[in-house]
């Protein structure tokens, strides 16, 4: 018999280099054996060697990926709402080095996964139809003719996460973009996207709702020829829009904006007027601009202008540097009368009334030239309002009492009245008093005299001697009757 001892270089042999089988007959008593010669084999693993090289230059597909982490070994199958579906694909290509079967659920996690091209596109089709979510991020994918291949392949997508991705370079096409036009979810984060890619997406995108351009070092932004009308969500945080004018452009390209979130971006001031800021973002309702560098609380008065505002987010900015927390928090809620959220905490009723109390008589020593518009408007609210009076609630330290023995008061001069310690307990009294009294702390009985109440309740003695002052009330012409004990 016959037996052959094949090798092959690569499972997926569509992209690999093959090595024709080179044999040499041996003879046996068994038969014949083919067998490779030692070059052969040499030649063989310099080729291995050198596809496996090419694998990594060139990055793994998604499919490969797929198949690697939500295999049944690796990604086992799960039970329960969301968990996952096993999908068996109708028509799996010729040849596929695909599993007849994958535990997939309906969100795919890929970050980090080396992925650089699509790979078979009936693949992608078999096995993801069910798919709604997908996180490529912290991949190579550089190409968005690939990513399209992908996103075209997956009918029910709903969110797509490309951070982290190298995009920079590559323009998107807009047969390309057509791929997109089901996403309503998509995040762009650090990959330096161009705003001409971005514009393609948004317009070939009739569904976007939430847009994430974070750390993609904008110190600007480009005009649209095109708005994006059903855009409500807008994240460009970590970029280098420092002046309004750029920020201004946001308004004119996604008109229907609900919230935009620009923290660290160091924006100078809001420059716009009243009257433009109200046309500007008319249905923006909330706003961050932590670590941003306003200044000027003129630049807070102006988001009032906003017709829809009701959250914002404002720390870290530089106007707010020398006050307290609670002047922070006051002053702001005060200034800002329509918002029901600051700093992603509740604005109460009571809270409001508070702060801009608060605010007035902050400002009642200002010069009535310096004082804010506000101002006014609060006093015709409430009224000029009167400072508060200061109020000590502290623990009293020391009362100054007139000492009693027997029939006799023991007063010294006026400069010179008995002050009693009110933290010390009955037993240091008397060793207080033993000195005015002249008499011993073992024959003497204390009793407390409320001047207010002694017509009611009469003396108390102070029996206990471990007892603190501060336990009786005592109070400065509060009164100390000292008995000596009878034998």
């Amino acid at each position: 018999m016959n037996i052959y001892i094949d090798i092959y270089v690569n499972k997926c042999p569509s992209h690999r280099p093959s090595v024709q089988k080179r044999k040499r007959t041996v003879s046996s008593d068994s038969g014949q054996v083919v067998v490779l010669s030692s070059a052969d084999q040499e030649e063989a693993a310099m080729l291995e060697q050198g596809a496996t090289q090419m694998d990594q230059e060139r990055g793994r597909t998604f499919m490969e990926a797929i198949s690697e982490k939500y295999s049944p070994e690796n990604f086992p199958y799960r039970r329960g709402p969301g968990m996952g579906v096993v999908v068996v694909p109708v028509v799996a290509p010729q040849g596929s080095p695909m599993r007849d079967r994958l535990n997939l659920p309906s969100i795919l996690v890929l970050n980090g996964s080396g992925i650089s091209r699509a790979g078979d596109q009936g693949e992608i089709a078999a096995f993801c139809a069910h798919v709604i979510e997908l996180d490529l991020s912290h991949n190579t994918l550089q190409d968005w003719r690939e990513i399209s291949k992908i996103v075209s392949n997956i009918p029910n997508l709903d969110f797509l996460n490309l951070s982290f991705n190298p995009l920079a370079s590559v323009a998107l096409g807009p047969v390309s973009g057509e791929a997109f036009c089901g996403v309503r979810r998509l995040v762009l984060n650090n990959t330096q996207v161009s705003w001409d890619t971005v514009f393609t997406l948004t317009r070939d995108m009739p569904e976007l709702e939430e847009l994430f351009l974070c750390r993609n070092k904008y110190d600007s932004v480009l005009a649209a020829a095109t708005p994006c009308p059903t855009l409500r969500l807008l994240h460009i945080t970590d970029n280098s829009l420092h002046d309004w004018e750029e920020v201004r452009k946001l308004g004119s390209i996604f008109p229907s904006l609900d919230t935009l979130v620009m923290a660290n971006n160091n924006l100078a001031s809001i420059q716009d007027s009243g009257v433009v800021l109200e046309g500007l973002f008319p249905n923006l309702r909330s706003i961050n601009l932590h670590n941003s560098g306003l200044n000027r609380w003129e630049d807070i008065e102006k988001l009032n202008s906003f017709p829809k505002l009701e959250e914002v987010r404002l720390q870290g900015i530089p106007l707010l540097q020398t006050y307290t927390n609670t002047e922070r928090r006051s002053l702001m809620i005060a200034q800002l009368p329509s918002i029901s959220s600051l700093n992603g905490s509740v604005v109460s009723a009571g809270e409001r009334e508070d702060a801009e109390r608060f605010f007035i008589r902050y400002h009642l020593d200002y010069p009535e030239e310096e004082l804010p518009y506000r101002y006014h408007c609060l006093v015709t609210k409430y009224g000029k309002l009167e400072p508060l009076a200061e109020i000590d609630l502290r623990p009293r330290c020391l009362a100054l009492v007139e000492v009693h023995c027997e029939d006799k008061v023991v007063q010294k001069p006026k400069n010179y009245q008995v002050n009693v310690r009110l933290d010390q307990t009955v037993a240091e009294l008397k060793k207080q008093l033993k000195e005015v009294v002249q008499l011993p702390t073992n024959h003497m009985r204390v009793y407390y005299i409320d001047k207010d109440l002694c017509c009611v309740f009469g003396p108390e003695e102070m029996k206990y001697s471990t007892r603190a002052l501060h336990s009786y009330s005592i109070r400065d012409g509060d009164e100390i009757l000292v008995v000596p004990k009878t034998k």
